[in-house]
């Protein structure tokens, strides 16, 4: 995995929401590199995302944007 690809901090969910990464990881049986994250709004629970997906861009009122948006180191 290469570190470059996603720093650590906060991101906008295209649909709104925030999330703080918390790290890197790799699937136990599939070595797949995934994001660590945790909700920054209800209970705040810790969430486990490929790092294709997370990097992927999705489709939003017919234009191509990124799923998460970089905002910033964590305050």
């Amino acid at each position: 995995m290469k570190k470059s690809q996603i720093s650590l901090g906060i991101y906008r969910h295209f649909k709104g929401n925030l999330y703080e990464v918390i790290g890197l990881a790799k699937h136990s049986e599939t070595l797949e590199d995934m994001v660590v994250y945790r909700a920054l709004y209800e209970e705040g629970e810790f969430w486990v995302r490929p790092l294709s997906l997370w990097l992927e861009q999705v489709e939003q009122n017919g234009e191509k944007v990124p799923r998460f948006s970089y905002i910033g180191e964590k305050r």
